[in-house]
């Protein structure tokens, strides 16, 4: 369901796997991979990214890139490895959000969700 970028910390990860959802690691399991081959990846099985880096806004928008089916974008990271999990989790259960073909950026205000097209 989920792919962690190389910035999403691995206590986060761990959180989310263990409330039950599937998130595959870049850190652990592809290191290395520029950010094309991580949408490229996301694309081919079907996954939402998760990241720290706000190249994929532009990747996906300036760049028109071919498109995963969603990216979150955390542009806060608080002060515990555990809060993006947290805070994706809440807005999993609580708001009923669906992150199909948009760049949400999540930021202390809340939330915003861009649709894109997938190609």
């Amino acid at each position: 369901m989920f792919l962690a970028n190389e910035n999403f910390p691995k206590p986060s990860i761990s959180l989310l796997q263990n409330a039950g959802y599937t998130v595959i690691s870049i850190q652990q399991d592809l290191p290395g991979i520029t950010d094309s081959e991580v949408i490229n990846y996301a694309k081919l099985n079907n996954l939402i990214i998760l990241t720290f880096d706000s190249d994929y806004g532009t990747l996906l928008f300036k760049y028109e890139s071919k498109a995963p089916p969603a990216v979150i974008f955390f542009r806060i990271k608080g002060n515990d490895p555990n809060f993006a999990g947290e805070l994706l989790i809440k807005m999993l259960e609580n708001n009923g959000i669906n992150f199909s073909n948009t760049f949400t950026v999540v930021d202390l205000e809340g939330y915003r969700q861009r649709e894109y097209l997938i190609n």
